[in-house]
């Protein structure tokens, strides 16, 4: 017997109305290369997205093409999102920090018919155009003051563009199972892939996002995705901000810089920032150095690698600021598990080891942890193995793959090792090809970090296994330290003892000045091992 409801579409074009109908004088405010502080309502958005798809229609668009975006956090990007997606098309939104290599065949593989480039990255795209006959034309995104001289054929200007076209586009019915957005991996081995979001899948995930015990978004907060719109859909914030009327606060270019982060907190009372490590490191320098307060700001949510206790500590005690952990990836849309709020009588020791953990699934999403046989491992927060999960927002397959990602019991291998504890709690202790094996027993570079780094005179901590004589692998450690201070490495490693097992504690200590990154703002440990492929340990440890 089956239920008697109605049979509704879950759709983006859904969230569009839904923002229209009730939210439609909520404020974006944003930074572009050609306005420092540009503001607008949703209402006046996706009037703006009907005129964009109404001219992409015009261009020779056709239902199911890929457009692709080479641009910031900010209202014309926005604009973009619900334009294509809404429309029948499939934004692809391309990360300009990838090698240029790597960017030519995402565009290529995805077929794009046309580009939008933020100014900025025009001359990335001259440097590969000559590889990319498939695509048709080049937006720049900005106004007709702005445009840039370009060797790009078949250039037009965003503004002009949607000059002349009608505010009223006739949305089509779309179905749920549409492909709704294309955002391809990193690419650390191998070319990237692509992951291809539906409707359906989006606006779950979505739903996900917004749970008491996820992102918690309410109408009258700020929200500030410093977390960018070209990777992984800005952790669906760009659509979960419009479902609860929350205004959006657009960084634009400058999401990098202490500065003008503190800026628009203060000035746009934003409430909720979401991002990775580094940029909260810089805003907490900044605002160290320049004795400022955020006394606006509520939360940050922190994402794409372990979140420092040291960050959240100085977010807490000198600023009000309290520090969710999440953990995601681009094949989960990327939502996985979120650190909610914990209780306010749980001792202080337990609440540190609660907190640096990745948080419980959300709902929506399954997780287990199983041995290199496969065998399913017990979640009693000692046993750690493969982490795989499944849900209705977690790839099956990639793009223009035939072959299945999945196990064949239809589980998706994140390519982490973690625990899970009976709470639910996840804690990553590697990914699998960074985890440390040193006489035959596992060693977590994570948690190894997370020490280093809570201590004052290091700013920035990774941890790889270098070969040993003896024990196969033993951990270096690596660091870059705080601005003005000295580092004693005898003293660091001594301040491992007692807090992990003997054996445990890195066999040496490396100061560097920087340390590598992904173009997603990871710590790059392929590329560091790199760097240091002729370390050779001091005579007195090979021993």
């Amino acid at each position: 017997m089956h239920g008697l409801m109605m049979q509704g579409q879950l759709t983006l074009t859904g969230i569009m109305r839904h923002a229209q109908e009730n939210f439609s004088t909520r404020e974006i405010v944003s930074i572009t290369a050609d306005n420092p502080r540009h503001r607008y309502t949703y209402g006046e958005a996706f009037e703006r997205a009907g005129q964009l798809a109404s001219a992409l229609q015009k261009l020779g668009a056709q239902p199911g093409d890929c457009i692709g975006t080479l641009a910031w956090n900010d209202h014309r990007h926005f604009e973009l999102y619900y334009a294509t997606s809404c429309s029948g098309l499939v934004c692809h939104t391309i990360n300009p920090r990838l090698f240029t290599e790597q960017i030519a065949y995402i565009i290529q593989h995805a077929e794009d018919r046309w580009l939008f480039i933020d100014p900025a990255f025009v001359p990335v795209v001259e440097s590969i155009a000559a590889s990319l006959p498939g695509v048709k034309g080049f937006v720049i995104l900005c106004d007709q003051a702005q445009m840039p001289a370009t060797t790009l054929r078949n250039t037009i200007c965003y503004e002009a563009l949607l000059t002349g076209e009608p505010s009223g586009f006739s949305w089509p019915e779309l179905n749920e199972q549409s492909a709704a957005a294309l955002c391809y991996t990193s690419g650390t081995t191998g070319n990237p892939k692509g992951v291809l979001y539906s409707h359906r899948a989006m606006t779950l995930h979505t739903y996900g996002v917004l749970m008491p015990n996820a992102f918690s978004l309410q109408e009258y907060e700020a929200v500030m995705p410093v977390v960018p719109m070209f990777h992984v859909n800005a952790w669906s914030l760009p659509y979960a901000a419009p479902v609860m009327g929350a205004k959006l606060v657009l960084p634009g270019p400058k999401m990098g810089c202490g500065e003008t982060l503190c800026a628009l907190i203060q000035e746009e009372n934003v409430n909720v920032a979401a991002g990775v490590p580094t940029v909260w490191l810089a805003l907490l320098q900044y605002l160290r150095e320049t004795a400022q307060e955020v006394p606006s700001l509520q939360r940050v949510i922190v994402g794409g690698a372990a979140c420092p206790w040291s960050i959240m500590q100085e977010f807490e005690k000198r600023h009000g600021v309290y520090t969710h952990h999440a953990w995601g990836m681009t094949e989960m849309s990327p939502l996985g598990t979120f650190n909610g709020w914990l209780p306010e009588n749980i001792q202080p020791q337990e609440r540190r080891r609660r907190r640096l953990k990745q948080g419980r699934a959300a709902f929506g999403v399954e997780m287990r942890i199983v041995d290199d046989s496969g065998k399913r491992l017990p979640h009693d927060g000692i046993a750690f193995g493969a982490l795989q999960v499944r849900g209705p927002w977690i790839c099956e397959r990639y793009f223009k793959s035939e072959a299945s990602a999945l196990t064949t019991d239809g589980w998706f291998d994140t390519g982490d090792v973690a625990t899970i504890d009976a709470d639910g709690y996840l804690g990553i202790t590697d990914r699998t090809k960074d985890v440390i094996k040193s006489g035959g027993e596992w060693i977590s570079s994570i948690e190894l970090e997370n020490i280093a780094v809570a201590m004052p005179e290091i700013r920035e901590a990774a941890v790889i296994g270098i070969a040993h004589e003896k024990w196969d692998e033993r951990p270096l450690l690596v660091v870059v330290p705080t601005p003005g201070a000295a580092v004693d490495t005898t003293e660091i490693l001594d301040r491992f003892h007692g807090k992990v097992a003997r054996w445990w504690i890195p066999d040496d200590c490396l100061v560097v000045e920087t340390i590598p990154h992904t173009a997603t703002g990871k710590i790059s440990k392929k590329d560091l091992r790199i760097q240091l492929a002729d370390y050779r340990w001091p005579e007195t440890l090979s021993a």
